[in-house]
């Protein structure tokens, strides 16, 4: 379950009655899609269904057999949502548009690059400024990627601005290659790997061209600085030999 302070309001009139449960946002609104596919116990703040939430009051249980055909408040609460409408607050709503700008800030930072400086990637803070330039504000009540394109649209003619992958491949000395191929593994979608003689370990990993820097660093960290990381440009580099 969640707190009652994550959670919003969703309503439903019906036969002159009111029901009202307490749900995550997102979670609502992913119902109200047909999206949902998670675990309803884990985004209700209570597993009840009332008449006024704020007061605790609860609807008859006649009522509810009238309007859904049962009492079970884990087959009402999703036809609540379906069929009702999300209430939020002027706080829960600055709450849900902060954290979906920060979400959606990542996201770019995280795929984008700048094609006007060899495709280096664009720091979060320079998104930041750039959203605010543009003007762009997020929609606390869409999804956060229904939203990339449009802000992408609004940045361009702020900043040099493109999604991209990039492959790169990475070289560990043996001294560090059995743990930390592992971690590196994991960073990106692995085109090959091989082991060379001398106990190394190669591999080349496709993934968002804006987590480059997170990559070296990663490299870094795991080989303490004896690593080595490169872009591969030309796809017929994929060899690791």
């Amino acid at each position: 379950m969640i707190s009652l302070d994550e959670a919003v309001t969703a309503r439903l009139e019906s036969h002159g009655e009111r029901f009202e449960v307490l749900i995550d946002p997102d979670a609502a609104l992913a119902m109200k899609r047909g999206e949902f596919e998670g675990d309803l116990e884990d985004v209700i703040a209570a597993e009840d269904v009332f008449e006024n939430a704020s007061r605790g009051d609860r609807p008859a249980e006649e009522d509810l057999e009238t309007v859904f055909g049962t009492t079970d408040p884990l087959e009402i609460i999703p036809q609540v949502v379906e069929r009702g409408e999300i209430q939020i607050t002027a706080e829960q709503r600055e709450e849900m548009m902060e954290r979906k700008h920060n979400q959606l800030v990542t996201t770019i930072t995280r795929n984008a690059v700048n094609p006007q400086m060899d495709d280096s990637p664009h720091p979060p803070e320079r998104i930041e400024r750039a959203l605010e330039e543009a003007g762009f504000q997020v929609d606390p009540m869409e999804p956060v990627e229904n939203q990339v394109d449009d802000a992408l649209e609004a940045l361009r003619p702020v900043i040099p601005i493109r999604f991209e992958e990039v492959t790169m491949a990475v070289q560990l000395p043996a001294d560090y290659a059995g743990s930390g191929q592992a971690q590196i593994r994991e960073f990106g979608d692995l085109e090959r790997e091989e082991w060379q003689n001398d106990g190394s370990w190669v591999g080349v990993l496709t993934f968002p061209a804006g987590l480059q820097n997170d990559l070296y660093d990663l490299v870094n960290e795991v080989t303490s600085g004896e690593g080595d990381a490169r872009v591969i440009k030309d796809k017929d580099e994929l060899r690791t030999r």
